[in-house]
């Protein structure tokens, strides 16, 4: 499974929290503590907010620990809002399409997870996409994928109703699959530039870890908490989604 992180508050560099803590993000992609999968060594990728709308985005294949770009970059850019990932793969192909986040327009969207039985469903899930969304697929994710279909089915308009709708149509689609399958895992984070959205949701008992805290700067949503301070991170209920708009709200996904 990936790890991941999602900043919103003051600008800071964005070193202070992929490269500097004592658990940073960096060094999650070695050794994590909260995953099954502790080497996530199948690419990186950053998205942050500046002056524009639209987010800039930087991702390659190097394991995160080893690219000293990702270094650089971490060292030089400031935001109010961004996002990293380091990813280790459910089954498809390293490449720099698949890594995340992904970004359409002013939305960034990172996940980790999988959806059960993917590559037997793969062309299942892919005609559900009308054409406009198809054409803007350029990997082979079921993650990219699942952004397309929250793009599809309202996300601009209406984020909640977009993400239970898609989250519904994901279940049912596997319900249909004869052959028994692995579950749904789908622990993820979105935003628009102003508002961050972040769930944590399995069709089974376990979904991937996923906690938050408060800062003097600003709110930190990550996989697993960044430093030894555990008692300061609050993880996210099962169930649940975490919603920061200038306020902090928690509310079941139904």
């Amino acid at each position: 499974m990936c790890r991941w992180l999602v900043y919103r508050g003051d600008e800071i560099f964005m070193e202070e929290l992929i490269l500097q803590p004592h658990n940073a993000l960096i060094h999650q992609s070695l050794r994590a503590r909260l995953a099954p999968t502790v080497t996530n060594g199948d690419g990186f990728g950053v998205g942050w907010y500046g002056a524009r709308p639209e987010p800039g985005v930087f991702r390659d294949i190097l394991p995160a620990w080893n690219d000293p770009n990702l270094r650089n970059i971490a060292q030089q850019v400031r935001s109010r809002l961004f996002m990293a990932h380091v990813r280790a793969s459910t089954g498809t192909a390293t490449s720099r399409a698949n890594c995340h986040p992904f970004a359409f327009g002013r939305w960034l969207f990172m996940h980790n997870g999988q959806i059960g039985g993917y590559a037997r469903l793969r062309r299942r899930f892919e005609a559900l996409l009308d054409d406009r969304h198809y054409a803007a697929r350029v990997g082979t994710t079921d993650s990219e994928l699942i952004f397309l279909l929250l793009l599809q089915h309202g996300l601009d308009e209406a984020p909640i109703a977009a993400l239970t709708g898609v989250v519904a149509l994901i279940e049912r689609v596997m319900g249909e699959d004869g052959e028994a399958g692995e579950p749904f895992r789908f622990t993820a984070a979105l935003s628009d530039g102003r508002c961050v959205w972040a769930w944590r949701h399995a069709s089974d008992a376990t979904p991937p870890s996923l906690h938050y805290r408060q800062t003097p700067t600003g709110l930190v949503v990550a996989s697993e908490p960044l430093d030894d301070q555990e008692k300061d991170w609050m993880p996210v209920t099962a169930g649940h989604m975490l919603i920061a708009d200038g306020t902090l709200t928690i509310r079941t996904l139904h």
